[in-house]
């Protein structure tokens, strides 16, 4: 054990008499940091070691903090629980996600604002957490380092000196790598990265895990494949044999929260409006043969292009011409709001239920910058990773509900939208050209509703009428696009 000095200093601290110590070693002053600090005069004091000194509340336990649930926009003042990347006594640094939520609009991953330690955690899984309310305790620094003050410094071994010094830095590593790690209780603070600027890879968890546990597989044996036995010819295969379905299912209830929940009261809302529909069928032949030349051009940018693109960017030449459709109304009737920006939503089925995200500002884009958009938003969709803005601010909808079956469907405006279209399956079919002959066409049929309230059924006509126009013949968009 290496020889070390001792410098005592005493002061007079709340009534009580402190002494402070400075551990010198090798003629170089080490710990002019004060960690340990021993107090006399205590009645219930009492040193169960006498080598290892008393670490106060002060030294060794920094400050609770309560980190909320800030608000996150949009009037949400509920959110639920979906995952946790932390558990209570996890190390945090500052901007590491310490849990995802699900409002009735978005997901959002949470961050921290602290370094420290995980103390409480509020919520279990599928709870509710409130806006404003802790959503867990975390531990802080409580004096910097030029202020802690060490009584003593007393031999530490390699090990113990590594995970300090680890302990002290900041943990870089993915949600997926700390949800392995938090899942076999592994501190990533005595992990040692193998990745770039030291961030903590898959491997370097399981190797981790493989030296605690020593759980090292032996490698499998080859199986030594074996031909299958010749069938004998002109052998009757036996009848299979009828079992009776048993049935071991049981009832089970669960709240509705998330996007559910954010349904449940659009389509309430919903209710209120008178509705009314209108159908038609869009002749596709030809833009079926020009998305077929596009597709290349638009594979070569990176781009997957469906007939999406198309079907919005003609809905919004459409809305040039009949601004009522992209308007709203407040709750009452009693004004209507146009709206000048063209937001189109898109119904999109996932896995956390029916989203509508949006594409902004549609008047302004080509047809490729729609499908990009349209890309960006069908990815983070199928995560599960919509921001807010994605999903609010629409002004009109559409449903590609064609595209998982169906010909004709009776859609739900979403207010304070006043109409929506739901797009049947293109399927082939025989038609007549204007000379009498028949020819295979790429049929689908449209189902358009609309707030009958602010909007007659001629109106709904007409633009449906223009907005076929554009699909059948798409080289008449040219002429109005800007």
């Amino acid at each position: 054990m290496a020889a070390a000095r001792v410098l005592r200093t005493w002061s007079q601290r709340a009534g009580r008499l402190v002494c402070v110590r400075y551990c010198q070693t090798r003629s170089v002053v080490h710990a002019l940091k004060p960690k340990y600090v021993c107090f006399f005069g205590s009645p219930s004091f009492k040193s169960s070691h006498p080598h290892r000194p008393l670490r106060t509340t002060a030294g060794q336990q920094g400050q609770i903090v309560q980190f909320k649930l800030s608000d996150i926009g949009e009037g949400i003042r509920e959110v639920t629980v979906k995952e946790w990347f932390v558990k209570e006594g996890d190390t945090v640094s500052q901007f590491d996600s310490i849990c995802e939520v699900q409002s009735d609009k978005a997901s959002v991953t949470i961050t921290s604002r602290y370094d420290g330690v995980i103390r409480k955690l509020y919520y279990n899984l599928e709870d509710t957490a409130y806006v404003g309310k802790p959503l867990v305790d975390i531990e802080t620094e409580a004096l910097k380092d030029s202020e802690e003050d060490v009584v003593e410094t007393p031999a530490m071994s390699h090990d113990e000196h590594t995970h300090q010094e680890i302990k002290g830095q900041k943990t870089l590593a993915t949600p997926a790598v700390r949800r392995l790690a938090m899942e076999n209780n592994i501190k990533l603070s005595e992990v040692v990265g193998s990745g770039k600027d030291g961030r903590i890879l898959k491997e370097d968890i399981l190797s981790f895990l493989e030296k605690q546990t020593g759980a090292i597989l032996p490698p499998s044996p080859k199986a030594e494949i074996m031909p299958p036995p010749p069938k004998p010819k002109d052998t009757p295969l036996p009848a299979p044999v009828a079992k009776p379905v048993v049935f071991t299912g049981q009832d089970h209830t669960e709240p509705i929260t998330g996007f559910r929940k954010a349904m449940v009261k659009t389509m309430t809302a919903a209710l209120k409006i008178p509705h009314f529909g209108y159908c038609d069928e869009v002749d596709l032949t030809a833009l079926v043969r020009l998305r077929e030349e596009l597709k290349p051009v638009a594979a070569a940018r990176g781009i997957k292009l469906s007939f999406m693109p198309f079907f919005i960017k003609a809905a919004s030449l459409g809305l040039l011409q009949f601004p009522i459709l992209n308007a709203s109304v407040d709750e009452s009737c009693q004004k209507v709001t146009y709206k000048a920006s063209h937001n189109i939503g898109v119904a999109m089925d996932t896995q956390q239920g029916l989203i509508v995200p949006n594409v902004k500002s549609v008047q302004a884009r080509s047809v490729m910058d729609i499908a990009a958009e349209l890309n960006r938003l069908q990815k983070l969709g199928s995560l599960g990773q919509l921001s807010t803005a994605d999903l609010t601010g629409g002004t009109f909808t559409l449903s590609n509900i064609g595209s998982i079956g169906g010909t004709y469907a009776k859609a739900v405006i979403l207010p304070p939208e006043v109409a929506i279209g739901a797009l049947g399956s293109i399927k082939p079919l025989p038609r007549f050209s204007q000379k009498g002959d028949v020819y295979k066409a790429h049929i689908m049929k449209v189902s358009w509703s609309a707030d009958h309230r602010v909007i007659d059924g001629a109106t709904m006509s007409r633009f449906s009428n223009l907005w076929k126009s554009y699909l059948e013949n798409p080289a008449a968009m040219l002429l109005d696009l800007k």
